[in-house]
This record gives C-alpha cells, structure tokens and sequence, in this order.
C-alpha cells in the first residue's frame, strides 16, 4: 500500500461520515414534520456503509498498477421501518378523525447518540490524515 492510498482511504471516510453528519441533521431538523411532499410524516433516513471493493478483475487490475484500494463509500441512504409515532392533537390540521396526529419515527436521543458516533469517527480520520501528512514533512527532511 502506498502513502497516496492511506491518504485516499482517509479521504473516502471523511466524506462518508460527512454525509452521515448530514443525514442525521436532517432527521433532528424534521422531527415534527408530519407533511412531506410525498405525503405523511417524515419517516428516519439511515445511512449505509460500504467497504469499497470491486469484482476480481478490477482488484487484479488494480494489484497490477499498484493503484489505491479500500475505502469506504455511501452504498444507500434507507428510511426506517420503525412505527411512526401517534400524538393526540385534536386541534393539528393532520389529525385523522380520532384526533391522533401521526408525529415521524426520529428519536431526538437517538439521533444525538448516532451524531456523536459520527463526530468521533471523522475526528479519528482527521487524526489519521494529520499523522501520514506529518510523516509525509518527516520524510522529505530526510533529504535535508
């Protein structure tokens, strides 16, 4: 593995757990959004992640040029089957006609727990990147 790859690696994870960030604000943002445009609640979006493999050719291809491999990637973005959440609000213009407003699935703890995760994880990728840029400056004051 060459220093570029670790660099590409970090890079790929600092990406994904951006997007993660994302998505997780996204649900704290609309956790009283019972309308959406394709109707209903706001259902809780989870992210998905995927180890960057590719078929054997393109792995052989890749051994063969020496080029950069591993990773991670954002395979989906799936909304959550959990159960949506009803509130009594007789004076809401979504309630049904017992007076039950249908609130979305996110979880406001939930969410901070999953926030912080993915705040923990791309500073651990930070670190990582500092750490091959500082023996990237080390290694060119060898030359010196």
């Amino acid at each position: 593995m060459g220093y570029l790859d670790s660099l590409n690696i970090t890079g790929s994870a600092l990406t994904a757990e951006r997007f993660r960030t994302d998505i997780i604000l996204q649900n704290l943002a609309n956790q009283n959004t019972t309308r959406t445009a394709e109707g209903g609640p706001y259902r809780r979006k989870q992210v998905v992640l995927r180890e960057n493999q590719l078929d054997f050719k393109s792995e052989l291809g890749k051994a063969m040029t020496k080029a950069d491999r591993g990773g991670v990637y954002v395979e989906e973005v799936v909304e959550s089957q959990n159960p949506l959440v009803p509130v009594y609000d007789p004076d809401h213009p979504d309630a049904n006609e017992e007076g039950y407003v249908m609130m979305p699935n996110v979880n406001s703890a939930e969410e901070m727990v999953d926030l912080m995760a993915a705040t923990r994880a791309y500073e651990a990728n930070v670190t990582a990147l500092n750490i091959a840029k500082s023996m990237a400056l080390k290694a060119l004051e060898i030359g010196k």
